[in-house]
């Protein structure tokens, strides 16, 4: 598996900015009310890297040797995993408040402060969220074995022609 590397999350976040901009222009085109998240959102978001800290940290204590229980690798994949998908979910949702703060910021109308404060929430707890994500998938890797095949090490001359 490889590592989230910073271009996905650019891409993820760019790709939430555009949506929650063209969600807030389509709805003022029509006249409704502009897309406000529900104050809930940010907890969620909190709570859901909070988890996935919690569910890493018992992998890396035991690949670290730190503790005798072994762990299942399919368990450490799928937390892994989750980190990884948790990483790019905070990244949209990341962008997709930017979309809808840039909407508000560009309107001649100052927005109210109740409709930011959840927008900013919204996008402070996206990069938690993202932070969480990328420390739990660092705290599934395994260090690197020795005996990997690598060239030059002994006993790599020695493969059937």
């Amino acid at each position: 598996m490889k590592r989230t590397g910073a271009g996905i999350l650019v891409i993820a976040a760019v790709i939430g900015a555009v949506c929650g901009f063209i969600l807030d222009t389509a709805l003022a085109a029509m006249g409704r009310p502009t897309f406000s998240p529900a104050a809930s959102l940010p907890t969620i978001l909190i709570l859901l890297g909070a988890v996935i800290v919690a569910l890493a940290v018992p992998i890396a204590r035991a690949t670290r040797g730190r503790v005798t229980r072994r762990i299942d690798p399919f368990r450490a994949l799928r937390v892994a995993m989750l980190a990884k998908a948790s990483s790019l979910v905070g990244a949209a949702a990341t962008g997709f408040g930017g979309g809808l703060l840039s909407f508000l910021l560009t309107r001649p109308v100052t927005p109210s402060v109740g409709s930011m404060g959840s927008i900013i929430a919204t996008v402070v707890c996206g990069v938690v969220l993202v932070v969480a994500g990328l420390v739990a998938e660092q705290l599934c890797t395994i260090r690197k074995d020795d005996d990997d095949e690598q060239p030059g090490l002994p006993g790599a001359d020695a493969a059937p022609r």
